[in-house]
């Protein structure tokens, strides 16, 4: 696949609500069609319930995408799955540089895919900023595997600390002709580490994108943290309905009726995106408090 170099977009002014600010996961520098944004929810919910325990994995022949990331440790994802994206993020004022190989991504022996953010650059990679303080990977699928509606399931371990930000989202396959957000984004999962206990899904398309996603959160019982442990993130999406859940329980579904008469723009092919951001305007920057490396552990991702 042909790899096109894209021009920065500029970053989104601060919220007016002060507490959350919108972000966006920009076109990387040598990024190919993954070129996306992101925004946090914006209807808040709390629902909850307690992380079930992990289902035996099967691969039955209706599910249309599997990875259970088996293979030897150190060894890369399968390159007709993914493919990794480099590059750092301006608009989203991420810190960290998507590297390639397997230094930040690579599978761990034990059935898991491994992203890891670190506090370093051998390789003297620039940012916006100057020379980048942090490495990571960005996936995605993108001319290898697009889907319209079905069961998009991945069951992760996030990291834990101040300036985490991995996700878990899609986007339209049509975004290098129509672009952002009129391509459409469907985040399945995105978590900060200033909300240990709380995570995220939200859609943005044209005139509900940035600050104005519609979205909610989904927050553990009891004060735990994702991080703990490992959960199954899921969305169900049918024509006109994308609904949500954590380890099986549903808390939010969207429909057309949600978007006050904007057009809904989830009825066609979307890829799947797995990444690990280090900082930015929704997570703020890593801290003191923030221990190097962290790990986004991905045991499956699935599609039925």
């Amino acid at each position: 696949m042909t790899v096109q170099t894209l021009p920065r977009s500029r970053p989104l002014p601060r919220s007016l609500c002060g507490a959350r600010l919108p972000r966006r996961r920009a076109p990387l520098g040598a990024a190919a069609l993954a070129l996306a944004c992101c925004a946090l929810a914006v209807t808040p919910a709390g629902a909850s319930g307690a992380g079930a325990p992990p289902a035996p994995v099967s691969r039955p022949a209706a599910y249309a995408f599997f990875d259970d990331f088996d293979g030897p440790a150190g060894s890369a994802v399968d390159g007709a799955k993914w493919q990794t994206e480099t590059g750092d993020n301006v608009s989203n004022h991420e810190r960290q540089y998507y590297t390639p190989g397997t230094r930040n991504a690579a599978l761990d022996g034990r059935g898991n895919l491994v992203i890891t953010a670190r506090k370093e650059n051998p390789a003297d990679y620039p940012c916006w900023y100057g020379r980048c303080e942090y490495t990571s990977a960005r996936l995605n699928t993108a001319g290898r595997f697009t889907r319209t509606y079905g069961h998009v399931e991945a069951r992760i371990k996030v990291p834990r600390g101040q300036g985490m930000w991995p996700a878990f989202w899609m986007l339209g396959a049509d975004i290098g002709g129509v672009g952002w957000p009129d391509c459409g984004e469907i985040d399945v999962m995105e978590n900060v580490g200033f909300e240990p206990g709380t995570v995220h899904g939200t859609l943005h398309g044209p005139g509900y994108s940035g600050s104005g996603g519609i979205g909610a959160g989904y927050t553990l019982p009891g004060g735990e943290a994702f991080a703990d442990a490992f959960h199954t993130f899921a969305v169900d999406w049918s024509p006109n309905k994308v609904t949500w859940s954590v380890d099986g329980h549903v808390y939010q579904t969207r429909t057309p009726a949600d978007l006050g008469g904007r057009k809904w723009v989830f009825d066609k092919p979307f890829f799947l995106i797995l990444n690990l951001a280090v900082g930015g305007y929704w997570p703020g920057d890593p801290d003191g408090s923030t221990a190097f490396p962290q790990r986004l552990t991905v045991d499956y991702v699935r599609v039925s």
